[in-house]
């Protein structure tokens, strides 16, 4: 044997040696050695709830957010928040039908279209799924319960507040958040009504924001351009009037027209105290939330509930602001 083979030779002996050896030491440790094992969550849930939005990430549904998950930690309810990112009938559709496939305790949603959420939460009803309606109802649907605004109302609130704060003449636009949903038609049509008693006020025209910030104001823009007639103008979602507002202070007419605008966001409520938004119609979407889920857990163990339950809807001012809405302003002179 050549001195070359017989290092290779041996090389390859030690070679044999180590593998040998390290398998017989991993081989005595996965033996002896307690391996991780997965660890199983408990279960400390009683229910398992699905709260299905218009927008995640609009403010409005974050407060419903708020109290949903409140009530929740509250009775030992695992609940979700899912559904569309940005405003989207058919992602929202699709988020309900996954929810009920998963075989979900409960699922809490709007009712934005009699057309297409009637005969699917029909459906789901069906495979023995309880669905409430929140914020926006589908009366015709076998949902088990409603609970959010008076929409119809809130817009009459609305008209009403305009005729008061502009004396009875106004013309009007108004930037609602689709043409579509149920909730901004009825606050678009109670609107409508409450102003029919006014002569002096005259609705121009009608756009819809697509639950946008941007498209409110692009929309605000256009609408002065086009009809420079308009000194008042309704916004029907939570983002609208914030849209409006800045489209307002853009142009300095903050004294030249009246805004009125829904809910209190933030932004809302800085409009307000600096004038450029006069009023806005306050619901109260925590509480919403907050009882939608109690009202889902005395369903599901047989107790009786209203089929329809309105939350408190109100006009603010700005003399209706909160004491440390008004300290900020204070403070930023």
């Amino acid at each position: 044997m050549s001195k070359l083979s017989l290092v290779a030779y041996t090389f390859g002996v030690l070679l044999f040696i180590v593998s040998c050896s390290l398998s017989v030491f991993y081989g005595y440790k996965v033996v002896t050695h307690h391996l991780p094992v997965e660890k199983k969550v408990p279960d400390t849930y009683k229910y398992h709830f699905v709260l299905v939005p218009e927008e995640l990430d609009n403010e409005y549904w974050r407060l419903v957010e708020s109290g949903a998950k409140d009530a929740a930690k509250k009775y030992g309810v695992l609940l979700e928040y899912s559904g569309p990112k940005q405003a989207n009938i058919d992602d929202h559709l699709k988020t309900i039908e996954m929810s009920a496939a998963s075989k979900v305790d409960g699922i809490l949603t709007q009712g934005l279209s009699d057309e297409q959420f009637t005969p699917l939460i029909n459906h789901v009803i069906a495979g023995g799924i309880p669905v409430i309606t929140v914020d926006t109802d589908a009366a015709n649907s076998l949902r088990l319960a409603y609970i959010g605004t008076d929409n119809y109302y809130s817009g009459y609130l609305a008209g009403k507040a305009l005729i008061t704060d502009t004396n009875g003449k106004a013309n009007v636009a108004i930037i609602t958040g689709t043409f579509y949903a149920n909730h901004q038609q009825q606050r678009v049509k109670g609107f409508q009504d409450a102003v029919k008693e006014a002569p002096g006020i005259h609705i121009i025209d009608i756009q819809q924001s697509e639950i946008s910030t941007v498209k409110a104001a692009e929309k605000a823009n256009q609408l002065l351009k086009d009809h420079p007639e308009i000194n008042a103008f309704y916004g029907t979602s939570a983002l609208d009037g914030i849209g409006i507002a800045q489209v307002i202070e853009k142009y300095k007419k903050q004294r030249d027209v009246y805004v009125i605008g829904f809910d209190t966001l933030p932004e809302t409520l800085d409009y307000i105290r600096r004038g450029t938004i006069k009023a806005t119609v306050v619901q109260q979407p925590y509480e919403m939330g907050y009882r939608a889920v109690k009202m889902m857990i005395d369903i599901i163990e047989g107790k009786t509930v209203s089929q329809v339950v309105h939350t408190e809807t109100r006009i603010m001012r700005i003399g209706d602001l909160p004491v440390s809405v008004m300290h900020n302003k204070e403070d930023n002179n």
